[in-house]
């Protein structure tokens, strides 16, 4: 049984209330242990029953990283359409400058971070899909497991008035054995069965591509629109989303896989695409943009392969993708380093062009600085950036919400991880949206650019029971 026995947690809160009073605001105590192996899947789905609504998940591709978080101590959001990214940065520094953080472990992802991110457009109308998230949300865990290359971290975050009391770390302490209790014993139903699938508009989508397609041929800046479409699900059972998870880990296994709860709905997915890492001074991003379906025999799947690398049409949209992203990090880093020619990055549906993207951070650089330099790259956006998304803005029905924006983590030490958010879905109890997009250029076909969409929807459709 994994249990935690020697604490700094009743010291810390005792000191954290006294400075809470002298400076008249609420003071984070954080407190990081290293424990027994914990299945991170386990762990969140031990806090159902206490903090639904409240959890969040995150595995990186090479399945190093497991970051799982229960409750909330600290929400931060913001509904403002400009400096949102500036705003989310300075209230997380604000929280953390006066915490007590007892962690003697030099291991990113362990001690206070916070997990979320951002919609794809703020000033896009908002709908009723979306609303349970702002333009920017993260959540600061009351408990969070982390394990790292294997070892498992289990951090506390407890935020102190000047009204508390010493009993606040009795049931702080008796809460945190009760959720690791819990998930040594966790599990969930299986999946619902899917009722049937509702394509959201297929006829508009096909019909603003075609339109998108007449605006690129004309003699203007505009080079590529990414359209985006919706595919809404129905079953006989509310989707949980630790089953969910379950399929995304097994079968995307070489994903970011994500799951970011908001007031009851919850967002999730199996993302291909890096928009950014920070470890210290080391900035890595990847440019993935051009794909094709797999192939169902080895040869097959070869040659599909190679024709992707010689297509002109994905070779021009890659390099739209890679000249921004190079432009983007040379803003912020002092040197940037990339390979001349992309190679193919082979997921279990489909495979991309990619070309992966070292940088060496700039002095007072922050990870969000260049989270929000590099969003939105032209694989989710387009081409020019602004130009593009006031594109989509006009012509695309669909609320894309937090779909094929940054969600991640940044922790205390500016440290951190975001993802593209693509190939992923809002479960909404008995229903789920789905959502997948593709880059539309001067020679685009609608009916080609739908039949891609169909294949993007493939990792989301499989995890839930869909064919």
């Amino acid at each position: 049984m994994v249990t935690i026995q020697d604490t700094e947690l009743r010291e810390g809160i005792l000191i954290a209330i006294e400075r809470a009073k002298a400076i008249s605001a609420p003071v984070l105590v954080s407190e990081v242990h290293k424990i027994d192996h914990l299945e991170p899947l386990l762990f969140y789905a031990a806090g159902r029953e206490l903090f639904l609504g409240e959890r969040f998940f995150w595995k990186d591709p090479v399945g190093e990283q497991y970051l799982s978080g229960l409750g909330i101590c600290k929400q931060i959001q913001t509904d403002q359409s400009s400096d949102r990214f500036f705003h989310v940065e300075r209230e997380w520094k604000r929280f953390i400058e006066s915490a007590l953080i007892y962690n003697d472990f030099d291991v990113n992802g362990t001690g206070p971070a916070m997990f979320g991110g951002f919609s794809f457009d703020p000033i896009k109308n908002k709908t009723l899909l979306w609303s349970k998230f702002s333009e920017s949300l993260f959540h600061i865990p009351k408990y969070m497991l982390s394990v790292i290359k294997g070892q498992a971290y289990f951090t506390t975050n407890i935020l102190c008035t000047q009204h508390d009391d010493t009993t606040l770390f009795e049931k702080t302490a008796k809460e945190r054995q009760s959720i690791l209790e819990r998930a040594q014993s966790s599990s969930f139903m299986t999946r619902p069965q899917l009722l049937y699938k509702e394509e959201v508009n297929p006829d508009q989508w096909k019909a603003s591509v075609r339109d998108v397609v007449t605006d690129l041929k004309q003699d203007g800046p505009l080079k590529k629109v990414v359209l985006a479409r919706e595919l809404r699900l129905h079953f006989n059972d509310e989707v949980l989303a630790e089953g969910v998870l379950s399929h995304l880990l097994t079968e995307q296994s070489d994903s970011f896989v994500f799951a970011f709860e908001s007031n009851g709905d919850c967002f999730i997915g199996a993302s291909p695409e890096r928009l950014v890492k920070k470890e210290g001074e080391h900035l890595f991003t990847a440019c993935l943009a051009g794909s094709i379906a797999r192939g169902k025999t080895p040869k097959l799947d070869k040659a599909l392969g190679e024709s992707l690398l010689k297509d002109q049409k994905n070779i021009i949209e890659h390099q739209y993708v890679v000249d921004m992203i190079k432009e983007a990090m040379s803003e912020t880093c002092d040197e940037v380093i990339l390979p001349e020619q992309p190679k193919l990055m082979k997921m279990r549906d489909i495979q991309h062009l990619y070309t992966p993207v070292l940088g060496i951070n700039r002095k007072n650089s922050s990870l969000l600085d260049i989270v929000e330099r590099l969003h939105p790259t032209p694989a989710l956006g387009g081409l020019p950036k602004e130009a593009a998304v006031k594109k989509i803005r006009e012509v695309e029905r669909l609320d894309r919400g937090f779909y094929a924006a940054p969600i991640g983590w940044l922790d205390y030490r500016d440290s951190g991880e975001f993802a593209v958010a693509i190939r992923s879905g809002l479960l909404q109890g008995n229903e789920a949206s789905l959502f997948a997009g593709c880059g539309v250029v001067a020679d685009s076909d609608a009916e080609s650019e739908y039949k891609e969409t169909n294949i993007k929807f493939r990792p989301m459709l499989t995890a839930l029971g869909g064919k």
